[in-house]
């Protein structure tokens, strides 16, 4: 199958012609066609995959007809969790929007001064992508109105309910018209996610590609015991020293740890950047840009950026700390093996964190067998130790059930009958 069987718009053929696309990936085979004829479509599909082509082309081929509705305000609305994937999306809309000659795209988000935004937003624009923090402030101060909104779009839903953000859109789709189309893509289709969708969704068609089980199915995952921080760094460094590696992502659990640990590294004189919800919108974009034209080779993140950073040559991804959820494992490890690319996910799993180990084996599908260092081996081993056979030392096998009496019910009827005793001397002696 080609773009020329999905029914797009011929400006959408020209540009991906320009770009030199030819075949659709499955997500966008199955949603294009459905959006297109104006389906609300809910669509489970990992990052990697061409989703974000999957919403975008056919909103493309939508927007290249005049507008019905006079006023201001964009005609289509995409939200995204976080400042990375807004941009990226934007990145998009621009790469594939070259052959059209008026379509303006708009981003708001946190981290960037209401009056450049506000600049922007007066002007006329088709799509606005935004955070739903930020584009909550706009609608309470009137600065933005969404009566024109034709196409509304939710990208990874199932990452905004985690970081909080159920109540905020709802709020924003109570502020679009219902007459509109509604598309929602989500790593997963259950649980809260599948009850938002129903919530304002008409007669979605759903679509699931790539299930979680069989996906980054191109990337090697390691793991390796740790006894302690300091036996992570001494395998981290091993590891980075790797010449055959490309651009590295180290995830850690907090903003504070990234800062630290790029501060060491860079310190080894490693090309290093920390990448965090702490940081500027501006000092973010910088160290992408660096990322991309390959100034910074290790990029120390937290979970901002497991989802929406998209670079070529990222080969490995490092969880020096593991993530709070299996999903986040997914889309960490996501970072790399893009577009069928082969990519290297390692692991570092100390003790506490056997658990969560079991729990991403198992929503994954895939056992990770643990890997060694030369001299960096670990002390304690998480394999379980062997069970005992026989019974346990001081054990006394019974003859008869009700020969047994528990020491503690023994030593209860002894204080008893003492306290009797004790009772019946009294008494007597009155």
């Amino acid at each position: 199958m080609s773009f020329q069987n999905l029914l797009l718009h011929s400006r959408v053929l020209k540009a991906l012609e320009q770009i030199g696309y030819e075949t659709p990936t499955l997500i966008q085979q199955k949603a294009i066609p459905k959006i297109v004829q104006g389906f609300d479509v809910r669509a489970c599909a990992q990052t990697g995959t061409g989703k974000t082509a999957a919403f975008l082309l056919p909103l493309l081929s939508r927007l290249a007809e005049p507008s019905k509705k006079e006023g201001k305000g964009p005609r289509a609305l995409i939200l995204a969790p976080t400042r990375e994937l807004a941009l990226q999306i934007q990145q998009q809309v621009e790469k594939y929007s070259k052959a059209f000659s008026r379509m303006r795209c708009v981003c708001a988000i946190g981290g960037v001064a209401y009056r450049i935004q506000m600049r922007k937003l007066s002007r006329p624009y088709e799509i606005l992508i935004a955070t739903p923090g930020r584009l909550l402030d706009y609608l309470s101060e009137g600065k933005i109105k969404l009566s024109r909104v034709e196409c509304l779009i939710l990208d990874e839903a199932d990452r905004m309910l985690d970081m909080g953000f159920e109540k905020p859109v709802r709020q924003i789709v109570e502020s679009c018209p219902q007459t509109r189309q509604t598309l929602l893509f989500s790593a997963t289709l259950k649980g809260p996610v599948l009850k938002l969708s129903e919530a304002f969704m008409t007669k979605p068609m759903e679509i699931v590609v790539h299930p979680e089980k069989k996906a980054h199915a191109h990337i090697e995952q390691a793991l390796y015991f740790a006894d302690s921080i300091n036996h992570k760094n001494q395998m981290l460094f091993r590891l980075l020293d790797n010449s055959e590696r490309g651009d590295v992502v180290i995830f850690t659990a907090t903003k504070r740890h990234a800062d630290h640990l790029a501060k060491e590294l860079r310190d080894m004189e490693y090309q290093v950047a920390a990448l965090h919800g702490d940081m500027s919108q501006s000092r973010r974009t910088r160290t992408l840009k660096k990322l991309k034209e390959g100034k910074v080779d290790v990029t120390v993140a937290t979970d901002v950026a497991a989802r929406g950073l998209d670079i070529d040559t990222i080969t490995h991804v490092i969880n020096f700390d593991l993530p709070q959820s299996p999903e986040d494992y997914v889309h960490r490890i996501g970072r790399t093996g893009r577009a069928g690319r082969s990519g290297f996910a390692i692991s570092f799993v100390s003790k506490k964190d056997r658990g969560m180990l079991s729990r991403i084996e198992q929503y994954t599908g895939h056992s990770i067998a643990p890997s060694t260092l030369e001299g960096l081996e670990p002390k304690e081993r998480a394999k379980s130790s062997p069970q005992k056979k026989g019974p346990p030392k001081n054990f006394k096998k019974r003859s008869k059930p009700g020969n047994f009496k528990p020491k503690r019910f023994d030593r209860f009827n002894k204080r008893k009958q003492i306290r009797g005793k004790k009772t019946f001397a009294k008494k007597a002696k009155k």
